[in-house]
């Protein structure tokens, strides 16, 4: 006779992931749970709630990266536990950081000799990098004005105001007046000249835009070197400028290598360049590069000993991880300039392919440069029946995520829609955005139809009924019916799905 033993139900082997009772019942959200679960279960209940994220490849509001090849994605996972800090541990991981900052540099024509090493930093993101820079120039500013006898406690940083937030941040946190350009209508980022005027003796820095986030326009550089040349040599300063090529700084030298806007310029001092975004590494890292070695006063440069060896370091973060350095150094050799070039190019094809699409409709007026980031910034030519924030909001119905804003001061009546042309962009999706685009306007005017003629009928039926005191609606009160029958129009096709 076959002996046979019946599993115990409490046997966690026999259960399904989704009928186990860590699936049925509600963990814990803001404390941990007093008892472990099994890595199945808090696998699988993490995965579903990030099934609800939106797609990175159809977040069209972001610069980021969001594909990489297997092979540099391998690369990046076999190095994910290493820190990159750990020089003396992982000496090549350093050694290719200093490859990718040599690169970088000459990309951007710094006054290099043939084995001269160049001066620069990997960092998280150019947030860091613009950080540093700014340290950088403020230090200087400051050892120049001790030198004379002068006030060092009031220093200002002129920038226009389509700057990112992270030029803020720096001027709050060390203590920097931010005096910003303010844009108008129809010019979306810094005047030069305007610049130019505002600095003063106190001024640590002019910083010039290569990609505003705004309609992805290149700022003239040139223009605002050659001004400020003129004005130091009438004041005896020597005001100087930071290019925040956090957007451009991978595309400019690539499709547009006669624009000068980097180390050729004489006042351009320090360079930042986000490698997560067309430097084609995933989130986390960013660069920062040095005209030369006086450009980077060695006060804030930290020798340290840790773990070994001596470590010279100029960062806000100490511990990061090694993947975004090593896949960045991938991309660099990867592709070379013929890869990059070739990437940029398609971009750039690809957003001439939306903006036409956009402009056949005749609804849209395009904000965005034919030079400058490949992105698509666009308005609606009549927004009286409907705007770009609803026209943002249906379009997450199809799955895609484009965002609309206002400009910033003196231009923040102008609200416009962004799309940004990343690698994996194809020209088959700006087509399929086109066409989805399209559906969403008639679905925007058909409602607007309905609702103004349900309006229309309603006040005809009270004027006719004599009992009844009909108090005319103002155009006003007439759009916000409209708004309103719009929002719950779009709530109910929510709770639909996303297709």
């Amino acid at each position: 006779m076959v002996l046979s033993k019946a599993e115990s139900h409490s046997d966690a082997s026999v259960h399904s992931t989704f009928a186990s009772r860590y699936v049925r019942t509600i963990l814990p959200r803001f404390k941990m749970g007093e008892d472990s679960i099994p890595k199945e279960a808090a696998y699988q209940i993490i995965n579903d709630e990030l099934m609800l994220d939106g797609n990175p490849r159809l977040n069209l509001a972001s610069f980021v990266t969001t594909w990489m090849e297997p092979e540099c994605d391998k690369l990046m996972m076999a190095s994910i536990n290493k820190n990159y800090v750990d020089m003396d541990e992982y000496p090549v991981t350093t050694e290719l950081q200093n490859r990718c900052v040599n690169m970088i540099a000459r990309l951007f024509n710094a006054p290099l000799e043939e084995a001269e090493a160049a001066v620069g930093v990997g960092t998280v993101g150019s947030s860091e990098a613009i950080m540093l820079a700014g340290l950088a120039f403020k230090r200087r500013w400051q050892n120049k004005m001790r030198a004379e006898g002068k006030p060092c406690d009031k220093p200002n940083i002129v920038t226009g105001a389509n700057v990112q937030v992270c030029w803020e941040k720096f001027a709050r946190y060390f203590e920097v007046e931010l005096k910003e350009v303010k844009l108008s209508e129809g010019y979306y980022v810094m005047d030069p000249e305007k610049a130019v005027e505002m600095v003063d003796e106190n001024t640590i820095c002019v910083a010039a835009i290569l990609g505003s986030t705004l309609n992805g326009e290149f700022e003239d550089v040139k223009l605002l070197n050659d001004l400020l040349v003129e004005k130091n040599k009438e004041t005896g300063w020597d005001t100087p400028i930071h290019v925040d090529a956090a957007s451009g700084g991978f595309i400019a030298p690539f499709i547009y290598p006669e624009l000068e806007w980097d180390f050729r310029l004489p006042l351009v001092k320090s360079i930042n360049v986000s490698g997560h975004k067309y430097g084609l590494v995933y989130a986390g890292v960013g660069w920062v590069i040095w005209r030369t070695k006086e450009d980077l006063p060695e006060e804030l440069i930290f020798h340290i000993n840790y773990l070994g060896a001596d470590q010279p370091t100029f960062t806000l973060n100490f511990s990061k991880g090694s993947s975004q350095i090593i896949a960045q150094y991938y991309q660099l050799i990867r592709l070379g300039y013929e890869g990059y070039r070739n990437i940029m190019e398609n971009c750039s094809e690809n957003a001439l392919v939306l903006k036409e699409g956009l402009e056949k409709t005749g609804r849209f007026n395009i904000v965005s440069k034919d030079i400058g980031v490949p992105l698509v910034a666009f308005s609606l030519k009549d927004n009286t029946q409907h705007n770009e924030f609803e026209i943002s909001d249906s379009l997450r119905r199809f799955g895609w995520i484009v965002p609309a804003y206002t400009m910033p001061p003196n231009a923040q009546h102008v609200t416009v829609l962004r799309v940004v042309i990343r690698e994996d962009f194809s020209r088959t999706l700006a087509e399929r955005l086109v066409s989805d685009i399209e559906k969403v306007m008639h679905e925007l005017d058909a409602l607007t139809a309905r609702v103004t003629s349900k309006i229309l009928v309603t006040e005809e039926k009270k004027e006719n009924d004599v009992n009844v005191t009909v108090v005319k609606k103002t155009e006003l009160e007439t759009q916000r019916e409209i708004t309103d029958a719009w929002k719950k129009f779009v709530k109910a096709r929510k709770t639909n799905g996303v297709c």
